[in-house]
């Protein structure tokens, strides 16, 4: 296995010399400086991944570190005519089993972005780098012609799509089976790079990485109001100080908006005497008092932003990672909380909730006393949570 190495005296897990790449390499110069960009530093086309040291007319120092992969529109055997392929290739395909660690700046500095790319219709797909952790070199993604076609004049457009497990991993890359993708012009290249960047500041899962990027349809520009505000509704004290509130949130952000907007639209609720929020880990997060003296205990939940064939929403209800040993703990009991309230600002736009109670709501299939992981928001979900 190859041992870690050094890129612009940063040192990385493994460092790949590659060979037909350098047309990539000039397509990633030629949007940072379109993008505009001012290349400070930059490696070698040789060597991946490529790092460059970038100013940007924001005044913004950004040190990114690439993975570039090949992206191109070919037909593909028992694949639908209208996708565009990219391909994960680097390094001798007889080390492709080995183990392909990608590199992260663990002070939080530099930006690792992962880019699909075309250098002849000068497109870009941006991937989640944490999920495609490690590199599963040998496989393909793909991207549908109509999603390219989706970015208009604004030169951006992002979606979600679904994704399993296969040869190369036993289970799916996101926990929600969902990771979200952005394809983008030249042009808007800083943009994606700012956008990979706030997402890990902020520990952003699939659905809010897919709103934040939506977000950044229009190109950013100096003096606008800050990406985040506009999301989240909140101004730049009030998204701190939900921050240095909730311990949770030093590790990640993920859910705490939608809590704090579930947490004010329960206190203006005339029908609710009393609210308790909750900030210990493995918890529910609210426990209400209704004034007809009934008590229920709230998990608060994202929606995602893709809704189900038929038009319901989706939502997953589920703990981030399972006991050892114990594969069953990754799922909620039904005791666990009376009511699920998802929220549905990702797939809507709007602070808004849908409440259902946890008794009514469809069990695992290998464990009846626990919940399915991922359940529909159908007509059986309310708008009140004084009406479960």
């Amino acid at each position: 296995m190859s041992a870690p190495a050094l890129v612009a005296n940063r040192l990385v897990p493994r460092v790949y010399r590659v060979q037909n790449k350098r047309d990539l390499y000039d397509e990633i110069v030629d949007a940072i400086e379109m993008s505009g960009g001012r290349i400070l530093y930059s490696t070698s086309h040789r060597e991946a991944p490529f790092y460059f040291g970038v100013q940007t007319d924001l005044e913004e120092r950004l040190g990114l570190l690439i993975y570039p992969f090949r992206l191109k529109k070919v037909g593909t055997k028992n694949r639908p005519s209208d996708e565009n392929r990219g391909q994960l290739r680097l390094g001798s395909e007889e080390s492709w089993e080995e183990t392909h660690p990608v590199a992260f700046d663990v002070a939080g500095v530099d930006t690792t972005l992962m880019l699909g790319i075309d250098p002849d219709r000068h497109v870009f797909v941006g991937l989640d780098p944490h999920l495609w952790d490690p590199l599963p070199l040998g496989i393909s993604f793909y991207a549908k012609d109509a999603q390219l076609a989706a970015m208009g004049a604004e030169g951006w457009h992002a979606w979600e799509k679904d994704n399993r497990a296969g040869s190369k991993r036993e289970s799916a890359r996101s926990e929600s089976g969902l990771e979200s993708m952005v394809a983008f012009e030249p042009s808007r290249f800083l943009d994606f790079a700012r956008l990979e960047r706030r997402s890990v500041d902020l520990g952003l899962d699939t659905p809010l990485r897919l709103t934040a990027a939506e977000g950044f349809r229009a190109p950013t520009g100096a003096g606008a109001t800050h990406i985040l505000e506009k999301q989240f509704g909140l101004s730049p004290n009030e998204i701190l100080e939900i921050i240095s509130t909730r311990s949770r949130l030093v590790v990640a952000v993920r859910g705490g908006v939608a809590e704090h907007h579930l947490e004010r639209q329960l206190r203006d609720n005339a029908a609710i005497a009393d609210v308790g929020r909750r900030d210990r880990d493995g918890e529910p997060d609210f426990d209400i008092t209704l004034r007809t003296g009934k008590s229920l205990v709230i998990e608060c939940k994202n929606a995602s932003p893709d809704r189900y064939a038929n038009g319901d929403f989706k939502v997953e209800v589920q703990k981030t990672r399972a006991s050892k040993g114990d594969p069953a703990s990754r799922y909620y009991k039904v005791t666990e909380f009376d009511v699920v309230a998802a929220c549905l600002f990702s797939a809507t736009g709007a602070w808004e909730f849908r409440f259902a109670r946890t008794a009514d709501l469809p069990r695992h299939p290998s464990y009846p006393d626990r919940l399915a992981p991922m359940q529909h928001v159908d007509e059986k979900w309310v708008g009140r949570v004084e009406d479960v």
